[in-house]
C-alpha cells in the first residue's frame, strides 16, 4: 500500500504533536487518523502548513534538513520593509547561532487573503504592518521570527504556506485533506508504512526542534 501523507492547516495555539500541553491544544482535536505522525514542526504561536504522514522514510525526507525542502511562509511584520531590509533577508542576515542561508524574499501586495487570526495581532498605534514572503531552505528555531526582527520589522503573525511542492490550497483553518495527487512522486519510491514503536520516538526527538 502507497504511503499516506497529509496536509494541515494548523491553527494558532495548536502543538505539532497529538498531545496538548498547558495552554496549547494539540492535533488529536482535529486529526482522528491512527498511525500518523508529524513530518516537521511548526511553532503552536506560527499558522500554516504541517505533513503528517505513517511512512517513515517519507517522514525523514520531509524533515530532515539536509534535504533543504524549501518552505514558504506569510509574515506580516511591524513597519514596511524598504529594499534594503528585503535585500538583507535574500542575502541572509547573522543571528545569534550564525548566519543563515540567502532566502527569497519580497513584499505581498496585496496582502494574503487570510482571515482574522484568534486571537487579534498585537497592534501598536500609528505604527503600520505589512506582509513579507519569505522562502527559506532551513528550520532552525523560530528562525523567520528571529530573520525579521534582525532586519527591523519584528513579525507579528506568521503563517507557513507551502511546504516543497505542498500548499494549503483547498484547505480552511483546522482541516487536512490527503497530498495533492501525483505529489508522492517527488519522493522516489515509498517504503514500508511506519511501524508505531518507532515512529513515536522520533516524533518525540522532532517535537524539540520546532521550525516557524
Amino acid at each position: 500500500m502507497p504511503p499516506r501523507l497529509i496536509r494541515f492547516y494548523k491553527p494558532y495555539g495548536v502543538l505539532s504533536q497529538f498531545t496538548p500541553e498547558g495552554r496549547w491544544q494539540g492535533l488529536k482535536d482535529y486529526i482522528d487518523l491512527p498511525g500518523v505522525y508529524v513530518a516537521g514542526r511548526l511553532d503552536a504561536d506560527s499558522e500554516g502548513l504541517l505533513l503528517l504522514t505513517d511512512n517513515g522514510a517519507l517522514q525523514a525526507r520531509i524533515a530532515d534538513p539536509r534535504f533543504k525542502m524549501e518552505k514558504t511562509y506569510w509574515v506580516q511584520v511591524e513597519g514596511i520593509p524598504d529594499e534594503a531590509a528585503l535585500a538583507a533577508l535574500r542575502q541572509g542576515v547573522v543571528l545569534n547561532d550564525g548566519p543563515t542561508l540567502p532566502a527569497r524574499a519580497r513584499l505581498l501586495e496585496p496582502a494574503p487573503a487570510l482571515g482574522p487570526r484568534n486571537p487579534p495581532i498585537r497592534e501598536r498605534k500609528h505604527i503600520p504592518t505589512a506582509w513579507i514572503e519569505l522562502v527559506i531552505r532551513e528550520g532552525r528555531n523560530r528562525q523567520v521570527r528571529r530573520m525579521t526582527a534582525a532586519v527591523g520589522h519584528p513579525t507579528l503573525r506568521l503563517v507557513r504556506a507551502a511546504i516543497g511542492p505542498h500548499t494549503l490550497q483547498g484547505l480552511a483553518p483546522g482541516t487536512w485533506a490527503d497530498a495533492e495527487p501525483g505529489a508522492l512522486a517527488a519522493y522516489g519510491a515509498a517504503s514500508a508504512p511506519m511501524r508505531r514503536d518507532k515512529a513515536e520516538p522520533r516524533a518525540r526527538r522532532n517535537a524539540r526542534k520546532p521550525s516557524g
